[in-house]
C-alpha cells in the first residue's frame, strides 16, 4: 500500500499510540484474544476485528453487552497479565527506531490503552526508549475511543491539543484523536480505513524535521 502523498502536517508535540503504531504485537494479541474468545464461545476471527485500540475491558463489553462490567475488569487483569509475559513476535514497526530517535529531544508522549507494565515489556521487547512523558491505562477513566488518554497527554506536555499530532493505527485511536481535536497520521494497514489526515503503511515513509521556533514538520514519502 503506497504511502499518501504528497502531505506534510506540522505540530508543536506527537501523541504515540503503542501496539501497530510504534510495535508489531499482533501475534500476542491474536494469541490471546483467541484463547479467551474460545473460553467464551465467541468466533475468535469476529474478535479479533473490535480488539485493537481499546482496553481489553471495553472490548469485552463490545462483545459481550450485558455481561457484568466486574467481570469483564477481573478477566482484563488477566489478560493483561498473559500478554505482558508473552513476548514472542513482538517487534518494532519499520521505521519505529529511526522515528524514536528523532523524537529524543522534541515534545511527544505515549498513549495507550496498555498499562505500564505491558507498556515497558512491549517497548523494552522491541527495543524502543519509552517516552518520559506516557498515559497508560492506569492514568485514564475511559477506554479509546474517547478522547481523555489524548487529552491528558496533550495537557502533561503543555500543549493545547490543535497543536498535536496523533499517529493511530487502530479506529478506536483514531476516533478518540479526531474527538480530541487533533490531527491523525494513521500507521499501518488498518488505519487506512477509518479517515486519517495522512496515511503511510510504516514509519520508514515519514521524516521528521524540527525547526528552531519549536515547529515539528512531518512530511510523508512515497
Amino acid at each position: 500500500m503506497p504511502a499518501t502523498t504528497p502531505a506534510t502536517l506540522t505540530a508543536r508535540a506527537l501523541l504515540l499510540d503503542m501496539d501497530g503504531t510504534l510495535v508489531n504485537s499482533d501475534a500476542v494479541v491474536e494469541r490471546c484474544w483467541r484463547r479467551w474468545a474460545e473460553r467464551q464461545g465467541l468466533d475468535g476471527d469476529a474478535v479479533l476485528k473490535v480488539v485493537h485500540g481499546r482496553q481489553g475491558y471495553a472490548t469485552m463489553a463490545v462483545l459481550l453487552p450485558d455481561r457484568p462490567m466486574a467481570q469483564n475488569h477481573a478477566d482484563n487483569r488477566i489478560m493483561l497479565a498473559e500478554e505482558t509475559a508473552d513476548l514472542d513476535g513482538v517487534v518494532p514497526v519499520p521505521g519505529a527506531p529511526a522515528f524514536m530517535a528523532a523524537l529524543a529531544e522534541l515534545p511527544h508522549a505515549l498513549v495507550t490503552s496498555a498499562d505500564e507494565a505491558l507498556a515497558q515489556a512491549r517497548m523494552g521487547a522491541a527495543a524502543l526508549p519509552m517516552p518520559e512523558t506516557r498515559v497508560t491505562a492506569e492514568h485514564v477513566g475511559a477506554s479509546k475511543p474517547d478522547p481523555e488518554g489524548f487529552l491528558k497527554g496533550a495537557a502533561e506536555l503543555g500543549f493545547a491539543p490543535a497543536d498535536c499530532v496523533v499517529f493511530e493505527d487502530s479506529e478506536a485511536g483514531i476516533q478518540a484523536g479526531r474527538a480530541a481535536g487533533m490531527r491523525i497520521v494513521g500507521v499501518g494497514p488498518r488505519a487506512a480505513a477509518f479517515a486519517p489526515d495522512v496515511h503511510i503503511p510504516d514509519l520508514d515513509h515519514l521524516r521528521v524535521e524540527a525547526a528552531a521556533d519549536g515547529t515539528i514538520t512531518l512530511t510523508v514519502l512515497p
